[in-house]
């Protein structure tokens, strides 16, 4: 089947659009293969990804690759090479058998600790969470640290039916809906699947001698990690495991100098986080998206200090660290814009949305010919693929639907219908039909804001159960995306399911076994997890902004009521739609008004490495290597990189295991 022809709509984004071409016929990967690396991956590498996810967030999701890698020799060695889309769904499966590092029982755990922490008691929240949510904060599922208790069968029941099963059916029904209606119906070109299939497509062809180089680019790219994963994860894995408190060279999660700087810097939160892989990331990121970042982190040092001068920012007092100054921000102004900016974006993507509509209807039968070809039908699929019927994603839909608004109903009894028929059958499928249309065209995922929380404020419903509830506001645009890779690959669609269908009870037995085990081995969080420590603290705070607006008793001003400011809310989409208006008139690329949303009012820390790898690529690798190989190379040399600090990370992670269960015997 001859390349397609896609739709361009940006010069910045045009160099990702001609990396691969698609394939010529489709194979089924789920074989034996797959089996034994979810299982390898699953019981090998799961606990080291579960601790090294508490230790500095990052889990190992290089695991997938190592996986990959050892399973590529082996049939290499048995004269058996594996081909390109066994190479690919393996790489799938073992990452998403690796997403159970954080997962619905990493979930549950940070349940338990919201259930019992600081913040929660210092709002007057205790006792007030629902019993399907988690066991009370005195019950000895909690105390004792375990999941081996009658206390959790209610959570375990309502979130596995509302994520794991009617989840499950969505993805497979409108996800697929929404890549055929924006990749085979509206061929758009969706610019960085290409990127996302280069990793794995490395290791197929490991043993090409023309594609001897993607094998290089990995390579290097481990050697490096190894080097500085020993320093970053290794000491303070391995000093953790012998040591009340463990040492770092590298501070995680991040280096806090906001103390240091706010005599000339007040109420602007700054450090720095100290982790190789954002200058990498930085080099692959688009120029003006990096661009739109540096320059809004530039505008919140001199807007944030203007801020608490005028008054606006009066929450934020001398000697806050980064998480005290961006609760603080928030509550004064961050919260009120960054809706309003959020609200902008989403207002423009509508907007160009329905031109591009109406664009493509005026010719649609001049484009249906030119891209069509002989085919007549536009719905027609290639053959082979693994297609399934449009019919039955319309009904599996709606039957998960009407399960989840049932599901609902049940929790919240208080919550109208209306609003939840609303979500289920109009909104989740709008949104998701618009982040698939911009992935596809720009590589962007944007959420309608504040939808779901406008609509609960709206309600009147009263407690904690509606934030707690399973959220209703779903998106799926992002699957559209992963089919697109697949067809890139030339994956049967169909070995998709089958593998979901075998990794999804193995994921949750492997993550209920070493979740509690884990956390019945140590606090979480505490000392000996710093990243946790300091990040789920935040988490709740923000938490508790929304869950206030329904937790008050009118007599005191919630956190909500402080923070939400509708003037600063209208600045803040107004700011954002000019931004877009007038940066357009002057030819100005979209990503970079993307890239000054995402960085405005945020702390700096992990952007200022990813402005350095930009910079680097900007000005040196471009210039000496060519800027289309760099970007050929570089996800290989990251994803390289990625195996060779977890490989470090899980050695150690190993030893700190073995460590613990030996203390834990009665000898």
């Amino acid at each position: 089947m001859a390349a397609r022809e896609r739709v361009a709509q940006d010069k910045e984004l045009e160099l990702y659009r001609t990396i691969l071409d698609e394939p010529t016929e489709y194979k089924d990967g789920f074989t034996w293969t797959t089996i034994l690396g979810a299982l390898f991956c699953g019981v090998l590498m799961l606990p080291g990804a579960i601790y090294l996810n508490l230790l500095n967030g990052g889990g190992f999701g290089a695991a997938s690759w190592v996986t990959l890698i050892i399973f590529s020799e082996i049939s290499r060695r048995a004269l058996k090479t594996m081909n390109r889309q066994e190479v690919v769904l393996l790489l799938g499966v073992a990452g998403a058998m690796m997403a159970a590092h954080g997962g619905v029982f990493g979930g549950f755990v940070y349940r338990a600790y919201i259930v019992r922490s600081d913040a929660v008691l210092s709002a007057g929240l205790a006792g007030q969470f629902p019993t399907w949510f988690a066991p009370p904060a005195d019950s000895p599922a909690i105390t004792e640290r375990t999941f081996l208790h009658k206390d959790w069968l209610m959570p375990f029941f309502v979130f596995g039916l509302g994520t794991w099963v009617l989840a499950f059916i969505k993805r497979y029904t409108l996800g697929y809906a929404l890549f055929r209606v924006t990749s085979d119906l509206e061929r758009l070109p969706f610019p960085f699947a290409p990127i996302a299939a280069q990793g794995s497509m490395a290791i197929a062809d490991a043993g090409d001698k023309e594609n001897a180089w993607k094998w290089r680019a990995f390579s290097s790219g481990t050697m490096i990690g190894l080097a500085f994963g020993i320093f970053y994860i290794g000491l303070p894995v391995i000093t953790g495991a012998f040591l009340a408190k463990p040492m770092m060279i590298f501070p995680i999660p991040w280096y806090d100098s906001t103390t240091i700087t706010e005599s000339i810097l007040p109420a602007v939160p700054t450090g720095i986080t100290w982790h190789l892989s954002l200058v990498i990331t930085g080099m692959i990121i688009p120029w003006w998206g990096i661009m739109g970042t540096g320059l809004a982190i530039i505008v919140t040092f001199i807007l944030n200090p203007i801020l608490v001068h005028s008054g606006v920012l009066t929450t934020w007092q001398p000697g806050m660290g980064t998480v005290d100054t961006s609760i603080a921000n928030s509550i004064d102004f961050y919260f009120s814009f960054g809706l309003g900016c959020t609200l902008g974006i989403a207002l423009v993507s509508i907007f160009q949305t329905a031109k591009a509509f109406y664009k493509s209807g005026k010719e649609k039968r001049e484009q249906q010919k030119e891209l069509f070809g002989d085919r007549s039908d536009p719905w027609a699929v290639p053959p082979g693929r693994g297609d399934w019927s449009l019919k039955l994603c319309v009904v599996g839909y709606f039957i998960a639907g009407a399960a989840f608004v049932a599901l609902w109903k049940v929790l919240v009894p208080q919550f109208p219908m209306a609003f939840l028929i609303f979500f289920v059958f109009f909104f989740t499928p709008l949104e998701s039909y618009l982040n698939a249309r911009l992935i596809a065209v720009n590589g962007q995922h944007v959420d309608i804001p504040f939808v779901r929380e406008s609509v609960i404020l709206l309600s009147g419903a009263k407690g904690l159960s509606v934030w707690l509830a399973p959220n209703p506001e779903e998106n799926y645009g992002g699957m559209a995306m992963s089919f697109r890779v697949k067809e890139l690959t030339g994956t049967k669609f169909t070995s998709l399911i089958k593998a979901d269908l075998m990794r999804q009870p193995l994921s949750i037995l492997l993550g209920f076994v070493f979740w509690g085990f884990i956390w019945h081995s140590s606090e979480i969080p505490s000392a000996v997890f710093p990243y946790t420590e300091i990040m789920w603290d935040l988490r709740i705070k923000r938490s508790l902004i929304l869950w206030s607006a329904t937790t008050g008793d009118g007599l005191v001003e919630t956190m909500f009521e402080k923070s939400f400011k509708p003037m600063i809310l209208f600045a803040g989409t107004i700011t954002t739609t000019a931004m877009f208006t007038i940066l357009r008139q002057f030819g100005a690329p979209i990503m970079f008004v993307y890239g000054f949303v995402r960085g405005l009012g945020h702390s700096c820390h992990v952007f200022i490495l990813e402005i350095i790898g930009a910079l680097i690529a900007r000005f040196y690798l471009h210039k000496r290597f060519g800027r289309q190989r760099v970007l050929r190379v570089l996800p290989i040399v990251m994803a390289g990189y990625l195996v060779g600090e977890g490989l470090i990370g899980m050695a150690c992670v190993a030893v700190t295991l073995i460590t613990k269960a030996i203390s834990g015997l009665p000898l």
